[in-house]
């Protein structure tokens, strides 16, 4: 594996992709659900693909991918938009066409030398994503970033980045297999996309008809050593959760659970648990988690059109006192996560609409006694192929603060799922001893579970 200060990433300057062909100039609004306070960020994400001369040969990754970008935001030509801010702070995308950043770059390192360097939290993401100076406002900057930098070896690395009140995963994905589409020669993508956020507008007028505990105000009684305030004091690792971790949980949990529980349900009260621990929050204090769950689908009878690209979700939390959470079977934490999840239909996310018109598009709690996880490993970024195949790995680059993506990874040759947190470095070691301990078998030593459990790190 090559040390990471031998490698050199070569970028050109920066250009503006816009539409290939001309585009409506509107304005359009963003849904109620779009322009909260909790999307106001940029999401990275992270793409590496092998050379493959018997599907590409003498194709050039950065040509091609640049060219299906343009033609590809002929269809989706808001997102060569910009953002401003109207009354109420409501946001609309000036469809002015100027067109979204993207980089062409080459590193002097082959795929197998990355090794696990690409897998999250990546401690390569600036090279691979590099973020020029005044692009990564909300407002008035470019909405997508891309950078598309070629290996040695001839495979490549495509790292982009997204204002998150644009799209979800879900959205993210159609755009991304509509440009895969395109690179391999189709002539407009096979799911057209459909704009439409009105769908998601607060009701007339709007009523908040459910408990929306994520958006309550807590007073956090944590430790200041634990605090998130301080970027420089937080670290970031990642956990592998394979077959032996989940039988191990499992076994923890009572008869009437196990039936209905789903392994994102049993890792997300895993994870709660070890975190408060870790975090030594005041036994007193209400802590809470987070799930997202999508909209979409017949299952919370939320009837969006196939093509809709915009933030459908939301994230119901599951609450409770430390105290409870900490001392009890893991079983407690589960019952606490599924019946978060269960709450979410079409009526919780038009309440949710509701909420944030009536109240201001309040921020959602950014203690450290809140954690958000969001379920990536079934959106399908593994299926995106550009003309060279499906990626080694595909997915969201590292957690945000107090967000964590789950990720598929396949451990040498088993399917798991990877799991990067975000912590202060003083309880990242006191989560990894406690989530060493929940996992291990019966008799096995602690320590040396903790050094074969999959752990990848960044300062």
């Amino acid at each position: 594996m090559m040390p990471l200060s031998v490698l050199q990433v070569k970028r050109l300057q920066p250009e503006l992709i816009t539409p290939a062909k001309s585009t409506p100039q509107e304005t359009k609004f963003l849904s109620d659900i779009d322009d909260q306070e909790f999307l106001r960020f940029h999401v990275p994400v992270i793409m590496c693909y092998k050379d493959n001369p018997s599907l590409n040969k003498n194709r050039n990754p950065v040509k091609v991918i640049r060219e299906a970008l343009s033609r590809a935001l002929v269809y989706y030509y808001p997102l060569a938009g910009r953002l401003r801010e109207g009354p109420n702070r409501k946001l609309v995308v000036n469809c002015n066409g100027e067109g979204i950043l993207f980089v062409e770059a080459s590193a002097n390192v082959t795929l197998e030398q990355l090794g696990d360097k690409i897998l999250p939290p990546c401690p390569l993401l600036e090279e691979f994503l590099f973020n020029f100076p005044g692009s990564d406002g909300i407002i008035g900057c470019p909405l997508l970033l891309v950078q598309v930098t070629c290996l040695t070896c001839g495979g490549f690395i495509l790292a982009l980045r997204l204002n998150h009140t644009m799209c979800d995963a879900t959205g993210l994905l159609l755009f991304l297999t509509a440009v895969a589409e395109m690179a391999r020669g189709a002539h407009a993508p096979s799911i057209l996309p459909v704009w439409e956020r009105e769908l998601l507008f607060a009701r007339d007028p709007p009523r908040i008809t459910c408990a929306h505990h994520e958006y309550e105000d807590v007073i956090d009684h944590s430790d200041d050593s634990y605090s998130f305030s301080n970027q420089s004091n937080m670290v970031q690792r990642s956990f592998y959760f394979g077959a032996k971790e989940m039988r191990v949980l499992r076994k923890q949990i009572p008869p009437h659970l196990i039936s209905t529980c789903s392994t994102f349900d049993l890792i997300t009260a895993c994870l709660w648990k070890c975190r408060t621990l870790a975090l030594k929050i005041n036994p007193k204090q209400v802590v809470r988690v987070s799930c997202v769950v999508n909209a979409r689908g017949k299952h919370h009878n939320v009837r969006l059109p196939l093509g809709y690209y915009g933030n459908a979700f939301a994230f119901p939390a599951a609450v409770s006192k430390a105290e409870p959470l900490c001392k009890n079977p893991l079983g407690y934490a589960l019952e606490l996560v599924k019946k978060a999840k269960a709450t979410m239909n079409e009526e919780y996310l038009r309440s949710v609409a509701d909420l944030l018109v009536l109240r201001g598009r309040p921020q959602y709690s950014s203690t450290g006694s809140y954690l958000i996880v969001s379920d990536n490993t079934r959106v399908g970024f593994g299926d995106v192929n550009f003309g060279w195949g499906q990626p080694v790995f595909a997915g969201p680059a590292k957690a945000l603060d107090l967000i964590s993506f789950y990720v598929q990874h396949k451990n040498n040759t088993e399917d798991g799922i990877l799991v990067p947190m975000c912590l202060p470095s003083s309880a990242m070691k006191r989560f990894q001893q406690e989530l060493a301990r929940i996992t291990q078998e019966p008799n096995e030593d602690i320590c040396n579970n903790l050094r074969s459990t999959r752990i990848m790190s960044m300062m």
